[in-house]
């Protein structure tokens, strides 16, 4: 990350953070096992994700500050993620963040840190 504090800043802040989620999330509609997931007005849900991983990777609680603790699980919980799902949404984040100019080590850095939460919301076999 060089020198940076956090990945957030090495990403280019908030604006960075809203690149990539705009990146991500066609990819996440197109994908067979996510799409139907997802409502057909996906614009709130990038708004609440632009907010999450900016606090996740560093930045200010933006997510906390509006919605209160993430509670990523439980909020998680209702709908049917399975390890095959799990490794399709980091899939649909990897191919985002390839089309960023991001050095590869920072976007590997994001992959492994984004791996933890996505594999403990699964919640089907």
């Amino acid at each position: 990350m060089n020198n940076y504090s956090t990945i957030y800043d090495a990403v280019g802040g908030v604006e960075g953070i809203k690149r990539i989620v705009q990146a991500f999330y066609p990819k996440v509609q197109k994908h067979p096992l996510l799409g139907p997931l997802f409502p057909a007005d996906i614009d709130p849900v990038m708004e609440k994700q632009t907010l999450f991983l900016s606090q996740f990777f560093g930045g200010p609680s933006l997510y906390s500050d509006l919605y209160g603790h993430p509670m990523m699980r439980a909020r998680h919980l209702p709908f049917p993620i399975t390890p095959e799902r799990a490794e399709a949404w980091l899939g649909c984040m990897r191919a985002a963040l390839a089309e960023t100019d991001l050095p590869n080590e920072l976007r590997e850095l994001m992959l492994e840190r984004l791996s933890g939460p996505a594999h403990h919301f699964i919640n089907q076999p």
